[in-house]
């Protein structure tokens, strides 16, 4: 794959252009509101399911139309928590959900391929009462979410997905890349390793993790990574972590058969500048037949707590849409 490929998909300097001006506007035009939503922890209610046979954990705020929420790696479902005030507040349902594997979820030994993880949501939603829902996806629950919208399609209103370029349907990038790009790209292949990376992220879980969230943030200061290092220091946290990325090939095979069809429902793809940039947008461009794209300013890859206002800026007016 040529450079310029590899800087368009995979956050590098090159910028194409947003093909949806106003939602692109608005963000950036909210780029001046910095501060964080109060968050009071005390308005979330933590619950747990039975998902055939996996214990799932999801948290809930507000009530309304649902909106399932899906952390990416490696975070859990703490990410979402101003997302979830400011939805709550606008009069909806907010769902933050554990996916398999991560943190109060069950961490079984197989079943992270897309199509399974996404499965498994689709049926807690379904035992929750939900039986349509919007979905807003982050990093690899951006994976997570389109697979739910193209394998549930009657079931899934809206779709957001955000900082992440989806296994399948993106390019696969060249091992020969700029420094700046493969900050980006290096865990990919050392993920997918078998037992390697736990035997060498043993007792160095802290180290390993913040170095992710030390480069691929913007705003560190906003990034509750102790958080997130605590949840996948436990028993099995980074094993079923790398399962996501073990689990790519599977991914693109399913993902080579959702491409055959588009997206129905509304969907919106967001970068963050100093991340992916357009890249969610260009890897779902020809895959849905109503796409917007936005790109967040000055922000990071963990846009849900680095730039939360802004984020919410474009997240509100397309679900109300």
């Amino acid at each position: 794959m040529n450079t310029s490929l590899i800087k368009a998909l995979l956050a590098a300097v090159m910028l194409f252009p947003l093909h949806d001006a106003a939602v692109a506007a608005t963000a950036q035009g909210a780029a001046a509101t910095l501060a964080t939503t109060q968050v009071n922890e005390a308005d979330f209610q933590h619950q747990y399911v039975n998902v055939a046979g996996l214990k799932m954990h999801y948290v809930t705020a507000g009530k309304g139309e649902p909106v399932l929420l899906i952390p990416g790696w490696p975070q859990t479902w703490y990410a979402w928590r101003h997302v979830m005030t400011r939805l709550a507040a606008e009069g909806y349902m907010a769902i933050a959900v554990d996916p398999p594997g991560t943190g109060y979820s069950a961490r079984p030994n197989t079943g992270y391929d897309t199509g399974a993880v996404a499965t498994t949501l689709h049926r807690m939603m379904n035992q929750l009462g939900h039986k349509q829902y919007s979905v807003v996806g982050h990093d690899i629950g951006m994976w997570v979410g389109y697979a739910l919208a193209s394998d549930y399609p009657a079931d899934i209103k809206k779709i957001a997905l955000t900082e992440a370029v989806i296994p399948g349907l993106a390019p696969a990038p060249s091992i020969f890349v700029d420094p700046q790009e493969n900050i980006f790209l290096w865990h990919f292949m050392f993920n997918q390793v078998q037992d390697l990376p736990e035997m060498l992220t043993a007792g160095k879980e802290r180290e390993y993790l913040n170095f992710i969230f030390d480069n691929w943030s913007y705003r560190r200061d906003r990034v509750a990574a102790q958080t997130y290092i605590d949840a996948y220091s436990s028993p099995g946290g980074l094993r079923a972590g790398f399962a996501y990325y073990r689990a790519i090939p599977q991914t693109i095979a399913q993902n080579k058969q959702r491409a055959e069809k588009k997206l129905m429902m509304p969907v919106l793809a967001i970068g963050a500048d100093h991340a992916t940039r357009d890249a969610p947008q260009q890897t779902m461009q020809g895959r849905a037949v109503n796409l917007q794209g936005a790109m967040l300013s000055e922000c990071g890859h963990f846009v849900t707590e680095e730039c939360p206002e802004q984020l919410m800026e474009v997240l509100v007016p397309f679900l109300r849409k």
